[in-house]
């Protein structure tokens, strides 16, 4: 069955599936699909009963749980546009983005709704609690008009947290979001009896589309953690729930593997050599792989992984410890996948073939074959909301959309994501260099938390973030004169990233920084805060909080 909108993909789940298992709480409470519809009614009796209809904004920033499910369905499903907040949004920028979006309702969760100022709440027709849906503040009692949402009509806005400029609002319709989650679906066969566990904001578009929607359209059932998904509060989830699919970011699988595979070969000079010799690598990947899959429940068949690049390193352990990862490529622009690659179908480095439906074509290519990605989707926004310049700006003259990603295929249609286009670097013979590549390097050694790769006077610059805390755990001898051993460590580090990147990508110095780098809400680094000035422009240097 083939769906146009959001409405006609609920309405058939719910007739479908009524009695099965929907949406829970971590040993809390549970709904099938018949009590969540139910709940969905209660809600856009609320909406319409304090004058919203269709076409109205509807601001929903909440922590994840069952009832910011129902909120997003009684929205798109009432014809009214949903604007899904991340929640490590600042309070002035939540401010921002509710009044730029036009918002006439909130829900909200209890911590967030401090952050919201007086002015805004002021402005709601109504203001209701997520967590029991229960009226925080009311401003209208008149009637709102619902009527049935076309494939073409705007669903949601989400406001991207951009790493060089301002949040801007993706503008998704009905039939990009229900197009969306068909293309998943054909990648990725979800069964009724599927258990998703939800670590990720759903206010992100990664988790919203694919470990939301689509579970939803497929009957399956999804399970919530209300703790931060650390290594101390996943590891009782999975204990309880041992959900066969699961989505994460890379950050979550990379620190187990540096913690739990690469930290405790890195611990003497004898594990680190045998270690390095593939045939035992292999073998102890292997066993670590049975390990980890067991720690994950022992019934996990989709790990899928995606919002930045995976560590290679992290990825050659699950590829070997024959882990059933998944990798994707997309972007909110595009709701958002683009490219996927099922466990069975991973190659390393690369995010796996286009999506059927999915035109793409690489522009500006170099001799090396890489070039921007350019794609023609179903699922491609309408735009930014109240923005006509910029969303000019990411389309070419024949309508298809720029990712600003510089790519490349390999002869079977596998893509490889090189880098930013807006990031990469230009070296002093001319060739390009991508950050990101040799950023991934230097995440993946044991010591560093983070990185960014940055150009000085035709040299590159590493500034990292160390883990003190595993630096002096290894180097416990050295602590009253740590900073002395620093300049070995950074040594250290410098030989053995430049041991794995190509001549054009050698590091020569690397820079500590002292404090965590800036981040966006969705966890990336503010790149432009520390790309450094050449050096005609630092005569009048600024620090990355002048930048702001």
């Amino acid at each position: 069955m083939e769906f146009q909108t959001l409405k006609e993909l609920y309405a058939h789940s719910i007739k479908a599936y009524g009695n099965r298992p929907s949406f829970s709480m971590l040993e809390r409470e549970s709904m099938t699909y018949n009590d969540f519809d139910d709940r969905v009614e209660y809600v856009r009796g609320i909406l319409l009963g304090a004058g919203i209809g269709s076409g109205d904004k509807v601001a929903l920033l909440s922590s994840n749980m069952p009832n910011w499910s129902v909120c997003y369905f009684a929205i798109v499903t009432s014809g009214m546009v949903a604007v899904p907040i991340l929640p490590d949004f600042s309070g002035s920028e939540l401010d921002m983005i509710i009044t730029h979006s036009e918002a006439k309702a909130l829900f909200v969760s209890d911590k967030l709704y401090t952050r919201i100022s007086k002015e805004v709440v002021e402005r709601m027709n109504i203001v209701v609690r997520t967590k029991n849906l229960g009226i925080i503040a009311r401003t209208s009692f008149e009637l709102g008009a619902m009527t049935e949402p076309k494939p073409e009509d705007l669903a949601v806005i989400i406001y991207t947290s951009g790493t060089t400029s301002s949040p801007k609002g993706v503008m998704l319709t009905h039939y990009n979001l229900a197009a969306q989650i068909q293309m998943d679906r054909d990648l990725f066969f979800v069964k009724p009896d599927d258990i998703f566990l939800s670590i990720l904001p759903l206010s992100h578009t990664y988790e919203c589309s694919l470990g939301m929607l689509l579970p939803f359209m497929c009957g399956a059932s999804v399970v919530y953690v209300d703790r931060p998904p650390t290594a101390s509060n996943l590891l009782p989830a999975l204990r309880e729930v041992r959900p066969t699919v699961m989505l994460s970011v890379p950050l979550v699988i990379e620190k187990i593997y540096k913690s739990q595979v690469a930290g405790r070969f890195n611990s003497s000079g004898l594990l680190r050599k045998l270690y390095g010799k593939p045939f035992f690598r292999k073998m102890i990947h292997r066993i670590a792989g049975r390990q980890l899959y067991k720690l994950f429940g022992g019934r996990l068949r989709f790990f899928g992984i995606g919002g930045a690049k995976l560590d290679t390193e992290a990825e050659r352990f699950l590829s070997e410890g024959k882990f059933p990862y998944a990798i994707g490529y997309g972007l909110t622009e595009t709701a958002p996948l683009i490219a996927g690659a099922v466990p069975s179908n991973v190659r390393l480095g690369s995010t796996g073939p286009v999506l059927p439906g999915i035109e793409a074509r690489l522009e500006d290519t170099n001799e090396f074959g890489e070039g921007e990605l350019v794609v023609k989707s179903p699922c491609t926004m309408l735009g930014y909301y109240k923005n006509p310049e910029l969303t000019a700006e990411v389309f070419t003259p024949d309508g298809w959309f720029r990712t600003r990603d510089l790519c490349a295929f390999d002869p079977d249609g596998f893509l490889y994501i090189k880098g930013r286009l807006g990031s990469m670097i230009v070296g002093p013979n001319g060739e390009n260099i991508y950050p990101e590549d040799i950023e991934s390097v230097l995440n993946s050694h044991f010591l560093i938390s983070d990185s960014i790769v940055t150009q000085e006077q035709g040299k590159l610059v590493a500034l990292v973030r160390f883990d003190r805390a595993e630096l002096e755990k290894r180097y416990h001898e050295f602590r009253d004169d740590l900073a002395t051993t620093m300049e070995d460590i950074k040594a250290d580090v410098i030989k053995y990233v430049n041991s794995k990147v190509n001549k054009s990508s050698k590091i020569a110095t690397i820079e500590e920084q002292e404090h965590d780098f800036e981040k966006t809400p969705s966890h990336k680094i503010k790149r432009y805060l520390y790309t450094r000035k050449p050096k005609e422009e630092k005569e009048h240097p600024q620090t990355p909080a002048d930048k702001r």
